[in-house]
């Protein structure tokens, strides 16, 4: 699976549900207390999080995507340190304010990054559910998904009538489901239970088999169009009508906290499917972050950089200079996962403007290109006595550390229609001003249904002038 960082910034997500207000009492614990036989702890350290819906929104904001919310909250403090925190970090609340409930605060008393106990503050709300299906109705027309992010305790009440807006809008709703009734969101996009929500519902799985099974039973039951199964240290589960189960490793390296896994999970999903990326792709972005958020402490939103980071990490392991085995092996692994291969191929004596702006849009003509260079000896016959400038294994290098090109290989034929026979890609690139016909193993692409494609280098940019301006002013 080829993963890359979305435009988050293009992304609008709006999140309907219920806000809390994680709160964080932190102090150090020296004695035990004479009253009873636990611990004193010296409060220092006073931390407010958004929780829940609210971390969820928070999550989107993070990684760059607009975010709004609508929930519903007591007329509070807690209430105003909530909204005053979204609203710092760039997301836009619409709150229902009761004055007769508090706002849902969970206490947590920590000593040494240990919680010694909770407290939960919160009473369930007599939501109006007109109003909040209102406040989504002004918003749906501004965001290209919604996700409805579920802890039952009672600011969604109207599951349906918030599910059937948003499908008259055509936007996708996503949904982070609770207790043992999946009915009331029929109709959904896609909903992501966890392991124990979905055997609470479906009965236990005792195979991937037949979690498969029940998992596409439900999407039919549910009339959904995707069901991701979140299942701890075993990772995720992606049923989809019509495609392959994908099992994805869960991808942590040290677990500290699961609290708020889910609400990065769903987030991530969500601000990756309103850019426009395809459902598995977006699935491996939300597993790749659920891996960060869990090695944290509480709640916490998974920020650009390291959700960006850890996509580096991961094209690093899937990018470089191959040999033909190798390469093989990467493309069936690609193509395993629905991948275009862009197959485009040269001397690259000299990397250039031209070079770079070129190999940027062959990689768009689809999901990973391979960049066939000339050795040393075949570079000689093509150009004269002096060329190569640059040897095989420095051109190589250069290519591979550019972000458009997922892998290199060498050719020591004078054309590459061998290795053409051998990848098969599914399109064929070459830059120049030639037609179609003059590509060197055009005919052997389109003899499978493969297509070429000319590109144009960028004007004024040619590794020949460009030698031949370095000897002139050397001879001058």
């Amino acid at each position: 699976m080829k993963l890359t960082m979305p435009r988050f910034d293009s992304a609008p997500v709006l999140v309907v549900g219920d806000v809390m207000l994680d709160r964080y009492w932190h102090g150090p614990t020296h004695r035990i207390s004479p009253e009873a036989p636990v611990p004193v702890v010296k409060v220092d350290q006073i931390e407010d999080r958004p929780g829940g819906a609210g971390n969820v929104a928070l999550n989107i904001s993070a990684l760059g995507a607009p975010a709004w919310l609508v929930g519903v909250t007591g007329d509070d403090e807690a209430a105003l340190s909530l909204k005053q925190r979204l609203n710092a970090a760039g997301v836009f609340c619409d709150f229902q304010a009761h004055t007769d409930r508090p706002t849902i605060t969970k206490l947590r008393v920590m000593s040494r990054h240990q919680q010694l106990i909770r407290l939960d503050f919160e009473e369930r709300f007599d939501t109006d559910a007109d109003a909040i299906l209102a406040s989504v109705r002004g918003l749906l027309d501004k965001v290209k998904v919604m996700v409805l992010s579920d802890y039952g305790k009672g600011a969604l009440v109207n599951h349906q009538s918030l599910i059937a807006a948003a499908r008259e809008m055509n936007v996708p709703v996503l949904a982070d489901p609770k207790g043992k009734d999946f009915s009331i969101y029929r109709g959904a996009t896609l909903i992501t239970p966890n392991l124990s929500e979905f055997e609470a519902v479906v009965g236990e799985c005792a195979s991937e088999q037949e979690l498969v099974d029940k998992g596409m039973a439900l999407i039919e039951e549910l009339q959904l169009e995707a069901l991701l199964v979140t299942r701890s240290e075993q990772g995720m589960t992606l049923l989809a009508r019509g495609q392959t189960p994908l099992h994805l490793p869960a991808r942590a390296r040290e677990v500290f906290d699961v609290t708020g896994a889910g609400d990065t999970v769903i987030s991530t999903l969500a601000a990756a499917l309103a850019a426009d990326e395809p459902l598995a792709n977006a699935v491996g972005l939300s597993n790749l972050a659920a891996g960060i958020v869990i090695g944290k402490l509480g709640t916490a939103a998974i920020s650009a950089p390291e959700l960006r980071r850890a996509v580096q990490r991961e094209q690093g392991s899937e990018r470089g200079v191959l040999g033909a085995e190798q390469l093989l092996v990467a493309i069936e692994d690609a193509r395993a996962h629905g991948e275009r291969i862009v197959f485009t191929n040269g001397c690259f004596d000299i990397i250039h403007a031209g070079h770079v702006g070129y190999l940027e849009e062959a990689r768009s003509q689809g999901d990973r290109l391979i960049v066939a260079v000339n050795d040393d000896a075949s570079v000689s016959r093509l150009k004269g006595p002096g060329r190569p400038i640059n040897s095989v294994d420095r051109r190589m290098a250069v290519l591979a550390g550019l972000g458009a090109v997922d892998w290199v290989v060498s050719f020591a034929d004078d054309t590459p229609e061998a290795l053409l026979e051998l990848i098969r890609p599914d399109v064929l690139v070459k830059g120049g001003d030639y037609t179609v016909e003059q590509v060197v193993g055009a005919p052997i692409v389109q003899s499978y249904g493969g297509t070429v494609k000319v590109l144009n280098f960028v004007e004024s940019c040619s590794t020949t002038a460009i030698v031949e301006r370095i000897r002139e002013k050397s001879d001058r």
